[in-house]
């Protein structure tokens, strides 16, 4: 579970979730009321955690599998995906954002 750069305190689960489905990539800390902000290097970690929800879509193209079983996958690895997200999450008090460029300063 994440916990707050600012107080230390440490988020539950629901607190988490609740504050990562928001459009506003600031997460305002329910202990302290500081902005949090998910780091890079979680953010990318969890988008690796998306396409396994369409996994299922990849073993039908080489595995002859039932449409009842394809079909009751998508779920349960979206529950699973729900349920490891928070367990992943790291807050900074700053905004990270991809650097593109190859510059070195």
């Amino acid at each position: 579970m994440p916990n707050c750069e600012n107080c230390h305190s440490k988020w539950s689960w629901k607190q988490t979730i609740k504050k990562t489905f928001t459009l506003d990539p600031a997460m305002t800390c329910p202990y302290c009321g500081e902005r949090q902000y998910q780091t890079q290097k979680s953010k990318t970690i969890n988008a690796f955690l998306t396409p396994i929800v369409l996994l299922p879509l990849l073993l039908k193209i080489f595995f002859d599998i039932p449409g009842a079983i394809l079909l009751s996958l998508f779920p349960t690895l979206f529950v699973i995906v729900l349920l490891i997200y928070p367990f992943l999450i790291k807050l900074s008090s700053k905004e990270e954002y991809i650097n593109l460029s190859k510059e070195k300063q």
